[in-house]
C-alpha cells in the first residue's frame, strides 16, 4: 500500500479511456487520431512548437531524452540520489555512452555551486566533456525545486554551454506543491527536454519525452525505434494522456497523493519512536524508526528500507489513497512500537 505509487492501480477514469480505445482497428506506430489529439493537448499546455514523443517507461523516457542531448565523449551532472545513476542498472551509460557525473546535493536538489565544481573538465581532452545537466522533479526524496531555482540552474548551464533534462517521473506532484503551472515549471524556466510521468499518476503505462528546444529531436523518432521505445499500438498509451490531462485530472491525482502523505507524517511523527526526518513536500515521507519496529511493521505491510544504516523507511502514497488507509496504517504502526516496547521492558 505504501510501497511505491508504481504499485497503485489505474485511475477509473483512465481505465475507461483504455475501453473506449480497445474498439477496432487504428493506425499503429503513432500514425492514429487518439496520438494526434494527446499531441495536440500537450502543445495546448506547453507550446506549439513542443515536440512529444510517448515512450513505454521513466528509464526509456530518460535513457532516450539524455541521449539526444550528448555524444558519447560528454558526461551528465546530476545528484547522487538521482534515478538515472541508483535505479536504471547503467542504462543511460550503456546505451548513450556516457559518464553520468553526481554531485553532493540537499534533499535531492543541486544547485549552481554543484555544477560549478564539475567544470574545470571542459576543454580537457583526458576528461569527459560536461554537456548536460539532469535534475529531478519532484527530487527522489521528496523535494521540490521552485520555478526559480530551476531557472537559475538552467540559465547558468545554458552560460556553460549546458543543456538541461528534467527527470519528471513525478512532476505533478511538485506541480500540485509548488501551485505552478506545467509550462511556467518547466519550459518557462529553461529546461531543454523533459521525461513526464503518466505511471506513477494513475495511468496503467506510458511516459513522454517532451522537447522544448526542438533543434535537438530532427532524428529522435529514429533513437526511439533503436532504443525500443516505440509502441506499435501507439493508441494506448495516447489515450491514456489525452485522459490525464483533461479537466486537471492529472492534479485532482496528486494533490490527493500529496495530501495524504501530509496527513500520514503529521500522524506518523506523534508516535514516540518514530521521527519524519525529510520536510514532506510531494507524495513521500521518510521516517527513522527502530529496526525492530520496521520488522514487525512489514509483517503487514511492503515498504522499502530507504537507508540501512539510518534505519529509515520510504512510504508512498498515490492516487487512490484515502483517509482510511492512512489511520490503517497508522494504527499498525503504533501497535508494532507498542510491541516492540514490550518486548523491551
Amino acid at each position: 500500500m505504501f510501497a511505491s505509487d508504481n504499485n497503485s492501480g489505474v485511475h477509473p477514469r483512465i481505465m475507461d479511456a483504455l475501453i473506449r480505445a480497445n474498439q477496432g482497428h487504428a493506425l499503429s506506430y503513432g500514425d492514429d487520431e487518439y496520438t494526434n489529439r494527446a499531441k495536440e493537448i500537450f502543445k495546448g499546455i506547453f507550446g506549439e512548437d513542443t515536440e512529444v514523443f510517448f515512450v513505454y517507461n521513466g528509464t526509456g523516457a530518460n535513457v532516450l531524452g539524455i541521449s539526444a542531448l550528448v555524444n558519447s565523449y560528454n558526461s551528465v551532472i546530476c545528484p547522487s540520489t538521482a534515478h538515472i545513476t541508483v535505479d536504471e542498472c547503467g542504462a543511460p551509460e550503456n546505451f548513450c555512452g556516457v559518464k553520468l557525473e553526481v554531485t553532493d546535493h540537499s534533499g535531492g536538489k543541486i544547485g549552481i555551486e554543484h555544477i560549478k565544481g564539475k567544470l574545470h573538465m571542459l576543454g580537457f581532452q583526458h576528461h569527459s566533456q560536461p554537456r548536460a545537466v539532469s535534475i529531478t522533479q519532484c527530487t527522489e526524496l521528496g523535494e521540490v525545486y521552485t520555478v526559480e531555482e530551476t531557472r537559475r540552474i538552467c540559465d547558468f548551464a545554458h552560460e556553460h554551454g549546458l543543456l538541461v533534462h528534467m527527470d519528471g517521473a513525478r512532476l505533478a506532484n511538485a506541480a500540485a506543491s509548488l501551485g505552478a503551472g506545467l509550462c511556467e515549471m518547466t519550459r518557462d524556466a529553461g529546461v531543454d527536454v523533459l521525461s513526464f510521468g503518466g505511471t506513477k499518476n494513475g495511468m496503467m503505462f506510458g511516459e513522454a519525452v517532451v522537447f522544448f528546444n526542438t533543434s535537438l529531436c530532427s532524428d529522435f523518432k529514429y533513437v526511439r525505434k533503436q532504443g525500443m521505445q516505440l509502441h506499435s499500438k501507439m493508441r494506448y498509451i495516447a489515450a491514456q494522456f489525452e485522459e490525464l490531462l483533461k479537466d486537471d485530472l492529472w492534479l485532482e491525482n496528486a494533490r490527493n497523493a500529496n495530501e495524504m502523505a501530509r496527513l500520514l507524517a503529521q500522524k506518523a511523527s506523534k508516535i514516540d519512536g518514530v521521527n519524519v526526518d525529510h520536510e514532506v513536500q510531494t507524495n513521500a515521507v521518510f521516517a527513522v524508526l527502530p529496526p525492530k519496529v520496521i520488522e514487525e511493521l512489514q509483517k503487514k505491510y511492503f515498504f522499502f528500507i530507504w537507508d540501512e544504516e539510518k534505519s529509515e523507511v520510504r512510504w508512498v502514497t498515490s492516487f487512490d489513497t484515502t483517509r482510511e488507509d492512512v489511520e490503517s496504517f497508522v494504527r499498525e504502526l503504533e501497535a508494532a512500537v507498542s510491541t516492540c516496547n514490550k518486548t523491551l521492558e
